[in-house]
């Protein structure tokens, strides 16, 4: 996994869609327990909500493992890791979370094809929150699911 600027990963998307087989991104609501997934669309136009992974210390491989299936299945060119900035464009402290994710997918060796970036995620979990709120889901695993899929969602639409 290699950390690219924005613009490099979508310059890279935009070139690999002029192929036979488009190339998308997987967008990446990080968490402390979950992690939240979409997956653009064939022409980078949209994106889709796609399933939520448990994160815990002893999953990163299997984690690693999923992604590179994703990778596979979507013809992925790489990732959008939300990352948390303060509203001063600084890294806020839940930032620690998702380079730490980041770290241990490196360090599995398992997804050195994929390049990665981050995009600012302020607000996206509080919007999707404020969306769901008139489906008044009863299951808190259900919302807490649903609200980590759909800012994964935004994270690729921002």
């Amino acid at each position: 996994m290699r950390l690219l600027q924005a613009e490099e990963l979508f310059r890279k998307v935009l070139d690999g869609g002029s192929k036979a087989k488009a190339a998308r991104l997987l967008g990446l609501d990080v968490g402390s327990k979950y992690v939240g997934l979409a997956v653009s669309d064939e022409k980078n136009r949209i994106a889709l909500p796609l399933s939520v992974l448990s994160r815990t210390k002893t999953n990163i491989n299997l984690m690693a493992d999923d992604f590179k299936t994703l990778a596979s299945k979507y013809s992925l060119a790489g990732f959008v890791v939300g990352y948390p900035f303060n509203l001063h464009g600084q890294h806020s402290p839940d930032a620690v979370q998702v380079r730490l994710l980041a770290g241990e997918l490196y360090k599995t060796g398992k997804l050195d094809d994929l390049c990665y970036t981050y995009w600012d995620e302020n607000f996206t979990s509080k919007c999707v929150e404020a969306l769901l709120h008139p489906l008044n889901l009863k299951n808190r695993d259900e919302a807490k699911t649903m609200t980590d899929k759909f800012a994964a969602v935004c994270i690729l639409q921002l």
